[in-house]
Parts: C-alpha cells; sequence; structure tokens
C-alpha cells in the first residue's frame, strides 16, 4: 500500500507520486491514481518519504534500508544515493528553496543535510575553478553514451548489505523469469501475467 503521496511544484503538476511499502515508488499521470506512468526502484525497503526538487525534474526519497536517493523524474533509476555509518531507518526527506541541499531525519534522532549534487564544491570558487567544473561536465555530456564512461558515472558506493540484498532480488528475478519461460512453453494455457506499469490500482482512500 501507498506510505505517502506528493506532487511537484504547480509549474509541473502533471503528474502524482506515491512512495510505496514495496521498496519502490510509483508515478502517475496527473491527480489521477488508476494509472502508472512509471515505477522507480533501487530502494531495498519501504519508501517512507519523497520530497520534489523546486525545478519539478527530480525528486529524493527516504526508506528503511537508512539510504537517501536522487531520482529523476524520468528514469527509473536513482542518479545519486547517500547513508551513512551511524544513520538509521529515514522517515523524511525535503529539498531547501534553493534547490542546493537536502534534508533527512533518521531514526537515530539526527538531521542530515546532503547536496542535492554531490559533485557541487562547497564554498567560494575562483573563475579558473568554474572553467575546470564546467570543462568537466561537458566533457561528461560528450561521452556519457561510452560504455564504460557510463559504468564509472552510475557507480555507487553501497553498504555490504545492500549489496546483498540486491544480487538475492537478482536471484529471484531470474528464477520467476525462467519460471515463466516453462510455464510458457509446456502450458498452453498459461496466461502471461501483466506488467507492472499495467497493474491497476485496487482502491484510494483520502
Amino acid at each position: 500500500f501507498f506510505l505517502m503521496i506528493r506532487r511537484p511544484p504547480r509549474s509541473t503538476q502533471s503528474r502524482s507520486s506515491a512512495a510505496s511499502d514495496v521498496y519502490k515508488r510509483q508515478e502517475y499521470m496527473g491527480r489521477k491514481l488508476e494509472h502508472i506512468k512509471l515505477i522507480h526502484k533501487d530502494h531495498i525497503q519501504a519508501v517512507m518519504d519523497i520530497d520534489y526538487a523546486p525545478t519539478g525534474r527530480e525528486f529524493t526519497t527516504g526508506s528503511y534500508d537508512k539510504t537517501v536517493r536522487i531520482f529523476k523524474t524520468d528514469d527509473g533509476r536513482s542518479r545519486e544515493v547517500y547513508h551513512g555509518q551511524r544513520m538509521q531507518k529515514v522517515f523524511c526527506v525535503q529539498y531547501t528553496p534553493d534547490n542546493h541541499y537536502i534534508l533527512s531525519g533518521s531514526e537515530d534522532f539526527n538531521i542530515r543535510i546532503w547536496k542535492s549534487n554531490a559533485s557541487d564544491p562547497i564554498g567560494p570558487q575562483s573563475q579558473r575553478h568554474k572553467r575546470v567544473l564546467q570543462y568537466r561536465e561537458k566533457l561528461k555530456e560528450r561521452f556519457g553514451n561510452n560504455k564504460e564512461v557510463k559504468r564509472i558515472m552510475r557507480h555507487r558506493h553501497l553498504p555490504k548489505y545492500i549489496l546483498n540484498a540486491n544480487r538475492k532480488k537478482q536471484i529471484i528475478k531470474e528464477s520467476k523469469y525462467r519460471k515463466q519461460k516453462n510455464q510458457e512453453t509446456f502450458n498452453p494455457d498459461f496466461q502471461k501475467p501483466k506488467p507492472e506499469k499495467e497493474e491497476k490500482v485496487l482502491d484510494v482512500e483520502e
């Protein structure tokens, strides 16, 4: 079931977002929750809170898996993940009005401040430093489709318990796929299950 529903700023109010207890965040067209537009995955436990960036192009999530993630609205996988050695379950997240930072509140009684863009420097910058950063961004844009560059850009250090959980999820997914293929081959009456995006919402309570 849904734990939290959020809508982006008014300028981009064409979608609604729902945090789910099945480790994913679902996006719906407009204010209607009957049809799923996109499913955002990466968390391994319940998503507790969502908050859109002031631009409406990204959003952040806090989860029981002790991580804060940042997603682009048109990408099903997170572009950034934050975690701490002592950080516990995250119950709330919020962008600052200037879109530069994210605040998170967790079970360990702490409020943490994260950069919305991890590579952004803090403090005053010289013109030379700004030009170097701009040049690096241009290089990323130019070679971003290269397989090896893309792998490096997407790589994030994750805690061991998340890596182990992801491996288990992948094994279960592959096993389910093999089972479905065998049923399609040997059972003529087998009906292929609908994709997640085509599943209908059973009920909505306000």
